[in-house]
């Protein structure tokens, strides 16, 4: 069994907007702990601040005060080129609707965070084969997005994000777009992912997904709690 460790913290983080002359709390301050080898599922009806609570852990937005630590580096002082370095190498980033670029092929589309890095291409290509194989895409490497199911081009996606070997993989609503057979692969894939050492994070609000999770975290009017308050706002 590998030993658990934190890999993502928020301290005291919260995040406010600016609406005209009216302040908005999209998360309230909070403190959380992500764990490598767990499932986390982040839960919460639409608009309770479960994307605003994914964005901070990814380093996509800025808390408004507090901290944002990833793989024990106090992030949420960085300036945005370092932040975006730290997206590139600690987090991979799995999307509702996949972001495959449809000229593509699976393959090509599995080296695209590779080239960002610059890694050679031999190198490269050899690590996204491994990555595709690793979800079951290996027999589709050659195919373009349009010739693939929904399921498909998630596990593609999930390759992509995979590719560079971060600890974190942060999904938001991965399941949204599936069927009810090819969402419980994909959330098999994840669990698979998180029993070898990743920490998986799924943004959902299907209720459905739970049995999946080492953990849950509800987001309910912008307060993160352990426990379901309303199971109706999910419906």
């Amino acid at each position: 069994m590998l030993k658990k460790r934190i890999v993502a913290s928020l301290k005291d983080a919260n995040k406010e907007y600016k609406s005209g002359d009216t302040l908005v709390t999209a998360l309230a301050s909070s403190s959380v702990d992500i764990y490598s080898n767990e499932l986390t599922l982040i839960m919460g009806p639409s608009g309770s601040g479960k994307t605003t609570l994914l964005s901070l852990l990814g380093s996509v937005i800025y808390p408004s005060s507090g901290q944002v630590i990833i793989d024990d580096q106090t992030v949420s002082d960085f300036p945005e080129n370092k932040l975006a370095d730290i997206r590139l190498s600690k987090i991979g980033f799995v999307f509702q609707q996949f972001n495959l670029l449809q000229p593509l092929t699976s393959l090509e589309n599995v080296l695209q965070p590779l080239i960002l890095q610059k890694t050679d291409r031999k190198t490269a290509v050899r690590r996204a084969k491994e990555s595709l194989k690793k979800v079951n895409m290996a027999d589709k490497m050659n195919s373009l997005p349009k010739k693939l199911s929904g399921g498909q081009k998630q596990r593609v996606a999930i390759a992509r994000a995979l590719v560079t070997d971060p600890p974190i993989l942060l999904c938001d609503e991965p399941t949204a777009s599936l069927d009810s057979k090819s969402a419980s692969f994909v959330m098999e894939e994840l669990r698979v992912l998180a029993s070898e050492g990743k920490a998986v994070v799924v943004v959902t609000h299907d209720l459905r997904l739970r049995k999946y999770a080492d953990r849950i975290i509800y987001v309910e009017e912008g307060i993160i709690s352990d426990t379901l308050k309303n199971e109706k706002d999910y419906k």
